[in-house]
Parts: C-alpha cells; sequence; structure tokens
C-alpha cells in the first residue's frame, strides 16, 4: 500500500517585505516590548508611534502630520504599518509614494486630493426595512421568452427565509435574482433583502453547516433572531473617494452607443473642485444629522523628499481643511534642495511645512538586533537556518545594509537544497555573498574602474 502526501488546497500568503509586521509591539502602559509584533529595537520610535494611534483613536489628531525621518533600512515604512495594523480594518489607511504625483494625465495637486480624500472614511448607519433569514429555498420560475425564439426567461423567484422565530416565502421580481446570482447565493446561506431598494447582502453561511469539510475556509454566522420582516440597523463603510468616483461617473443610458462611448474613454478624469463640495455639504448634513459618522484615516506618503514645492504649498492648505486625514510622511534625506527650487532644507521639506510636522527619528540597528530580524525574516519565509549562519549574515547586513542580508536568505535556501540540505549553512550564504553585489560593493566598483564605463 503507497501512501502519498497531498499539499493543502489552502492558498499560501505571498510574503511580502514587511509581512512579519503584526502592530507595534506596546505593552498595556505603552511601553515597547523589545522584541514583539515582529518588531526588534526602535523602542522610542515605536512608543511616540503608540500615542499617535491613542490621539487618532480619541479622535484628536485630525488635520495635522506626522514625519518618520532615519536612513535607509531602519524601519520607516514598518513603522507606519504598525500603526495601520494598530487601527485596524475599519481606519482607512492609504498607501502612496511621492513620485506618484507625476502624471501626464492628472495635475500634481489632484492625485494628492485623491489620495487624501482615500484616507477619510464615512460609517452611515441606516435603519432599513429589511428580509432576514438563512436561505431554505432558492427556485427561480421560467417563462417563455416575451420577444418569441426558443429561449426562457425568469418571470420570477420564489425564496425561503428561515429566522429562529419562523419562516417567510417570498416571490421576488428577476432583477432580484441577478443581485441573488451576483452574491453568489446558495442554501443555506444567510443572507438579507432590502425591502425598498431590494439589494441584496449575503452575510456567510449558516453556522448549521459548519461541521461541513468545505474547500475555502467560510464565515459561519448564527441563524438571525426576530421575524424574517424586521426593521434593521445596518452599517457601510465608505470613503470620500468612493462617493467622488461614484457620483463623477458619466450616467450614459444603456444603448450600445453609450456603452461604447464609455469603454472608448481610457482616459482619467479628474473630480472637480464643484463636485467635491457637493458631496462634503451631504456629508456634513449627514453627520449633523446623526446618520453618519466621520473616521479620519492615515494616509502615508513615502519618499516625501519627491514632492516638489508646488505640491507642499498645497499639503499646507489641505492640512487645514475640516475634513483632513492624519498624514505620515517618510524620508530618509537630510540636507538636501527642496525640489523644483534651490532652497536647501532638512529633508528636502520646506521649513513652514516642517514646523508643521511632529518628527519621529529612526535609529540604525545594532549587531544583535540585525540577527533577531533575520531570524524573524526566516522564519516568516519558512527557511531553517544556524545560529553561526544568521551572525554572519549579521555582519553581512553591518558592513553593508540590513536590507542586503535580508534579501540574501532566499538565494542561499535554494543553494543549500542544490546541495541536498533543507537547512541554510555558513558556506550557503558565502557563495550567495560572492555572487551578489551590494550597493557599497558596486559604488566602490565604480570608483576603481571609471575608465572602463561610458560617463
Amino acid at each position: 500500500m503507497k501512501i502519498e502526501e497531498v499539499q493543502s488546497t489552502t492558498k499560501k500568503q505571498r510574503i511580502a517585505t514587511h509581512t512579519h509586521i503584526k502592530g507595534l509591539g506596546l505593552d498595556a502602559s505603552g511601553r515597547a516590548i523589545a522584541m514583539s509584533a515582529g518588531f526588534v529595537g526602535q523602542a522610542g520610535a515605536r512608543e511616540a508611534a503608540g500615542l499617535v494611534v491613542d490621539m487618532i483613536r480619541q479622535k484628536k489628531m485630525a488635520g495635522r502630520a506626522l514625519l518618520l525621518a532615519g536612513a535607509p533600512g531602519t524601519g520607516k515604512t514598518a513603522l507606519a504599518l504598525g500603526i495601520s495594523q494598530e487601527l485596524g480594518s475599519k481606519v482607512p489607511f492609504c498607501p502612496m509614494v511621492g513620485s506618484e504625483v507625476y502624471s501626464s494625465e492628472v495635475k500634481k495637486t489632484e492625485v494628492l486630493m485623491e489620495n487624501f480624500r482615500r484616507a477619510i472614511g464615512l460609517r452611515i448607519k441606516e435603519n432599513k426595512e429589511v428580509y432576514e433569514g438563512e436561505v431554505t429555498e432558492l427556485s427561480p420560475e421560467e417563462t417563455d421568452s416575451i420577444s418569441g425564439g426558443y429561449g426562457k426567461s425568469i418571470s420570477h423567484v420564489i425564496i425561503g427565509l428561515k429566522t429562529v422565530k419562523g419562516t417567510k416565502q417570498l416571490k421576488l421580481d428577476p432583477t432580484i435574482y441577478d443581485a441573488l446570482i451576483k452574491e453568489k447565493v446558495a442554501v443555506g446561506d444567510v443572507i438579507y433583502i432590502e425591502a425598498n431598494s431590494g439589494a441584496v447582502k449575503r452575510v456567510g453561511r449558516s453556522d448549521a453547516f459548519a461541521t461541513e469539510f468545505d474547500l475555502e475556509a467560510e464565515e459561519y454566522v448564527p441563524l438571525p433572531k426576530g421575524e424574517v420582516h424586521k426593521k434593521k440597523e445596518i452599517v457601510q463603510d465608505v470613503t470620500l473617494h468612493d462617493l467622488d468616483a461614484a457620483n463623477a461617473r458619466p450616467q450614459g443610458g444603456q444603448d450600445i452607443l453609450s456603452l461604447m462611448g464609455q469603454m472608448m474613454k481610457p482616459r482619467k478624469t479628474e473630480i472637480t473642485d464643484k463636485l467635491r463640495q457637493e458631496i462634503n455639504k451631504v456629508v456634513n448634513r449627514y453627520i449633523d444629522e446623526g446618520v453618519a459618522e466621520l473616521v479620519p484615516g492615515v494616509l502615508f506618503i513615502d519618499e516625501v523628499h519627491m514632492l516638489d514645492i508646488e505640491c507642499f504649498s498645497y499639503l499646507n492648505r489641505a492640512l487645514e481643511s475640516a475634513l483632513s486625514p492624519i498624514v505620515i510622511f517618510a524620508t530618509n534625506r537630510g540636507i538636501c534642495n527642496v525640489r523644483g527650487t534651490d532652497i536647501s532644507s532638512p529633508h528636502g521639506i520646506p521649513v513652514d511645512l516642517l514646523d508643521r510636522l511632529v518628527i519621529i527619528r529612526t535609529e540604525p540597528y545594532g549587531p544583535a538586533e540585525m540577527i533577531q530580524i533575520l531570524a524573524i525574516r526566516a522564519q516568516v519565509e519558512e527557511l531553517l537556518i544556524d545560529e553561526e549562519s544568521l551572525a554572519y549574515l549579521g555582519e553581512i547586513g553591518q558592513q553593508a545594509s540590513l536590507r542586503h542580508a535580508v534579501q540574501l536568505l532566499s538565494p542561499a535556501s535554494i543553494v543549500a537544497r542544490m546541495n541536498g540540505r533543507d537547512n541554510i549553512c555558513k558556506a550557503d550564504i558565502e557563495e550567495v555573498s560572492s555572487l551578489y553585489l551590494d550597493a557599497k560593493s558596486s559604488a566602490r566598483l565604480l570608483q576603481e574602474q571609471q575608465d572602463r564605463y561610458v560617463s
């Protein structure tokens, strides 16, 4: 009898540069734990970021900005992602890079404003009349097509819904059947249908089916309480950019020419200030009436020194507006020119904007911290590596950079496998290190062999 191992059908998560970051790694009193949530060291920066998270939660940080400044490879992006993880998925987090603003189709300030509005959430609460329950029956009724021919068309759909209190059978319009198909509703799912609009929302699979073996992990929900037909508070999370985009889209007809016209417009259209002001009025009215709640999120601009003077003056104004997110900048530059001018300024940011910023400095990692970070990365990438190899990689990190040392892990594991081993040893790292140059070694070679290159 032959037994074979079968690979799991669950999808493997793609491992990115900061996959190991799960939060800021602080204790209940806000002190940094030496090695926690994927972070090593940077205690002062993490504690400062923790205070920022508390201010965001208490809504005392809107319209302010934070600057993460430090040498390359000192964990600035990791800190921003740690803040995002601490805030949770309900708070919008919009990352962008300074060079994204340079586009041939859209103005620089428009790109910034779009990202500003992506980082401002709106939580809308509405009491709606709904039919809610577990689907017990779903049968479309067909009739001969009105237009003649041999096709059949759906005249209506019969659906059975069950709650703890009872069951109800509904006869629905064929348009609602299309919505049911879009939401991939099947018998055993818990859904609700809005009575006025006919909108369908699949909540999850009924927990009565939780013992079944499903290929993909399902979210199981309990059987709804109360009657099938009831009033329910529905909470929707949207961003201001979602509202802008929905209202800016041309509402063309359903005829072929209109559809073709929409398809033939690949150019990105700008959303006008007038439209945004109208949406702001509606949003403010909703907030005053208590229907909606504003959720200021985080806009993270990496490589902020890539922005020019026009963008910086625009940011000054945007930070003062009533609807403004929390802005986090990151840069690895020292004193350099502000792009688009001859003015020299710290971090390449104009002094008047620097005045508005709270600055968090990240420190270079020591040898012991580098080894700990490399051990965490090896664990995340599911690589086996001995202590001697980690110490050697730490030395490479000190001489070159931490990023270069991390990048050598994967090729070293492939070399180890080619040599018939599962675990990485020092010889594998030495071999890989001789194949790949780091930035400092490459620059040194260029200086030594300048006459061989075209300058």
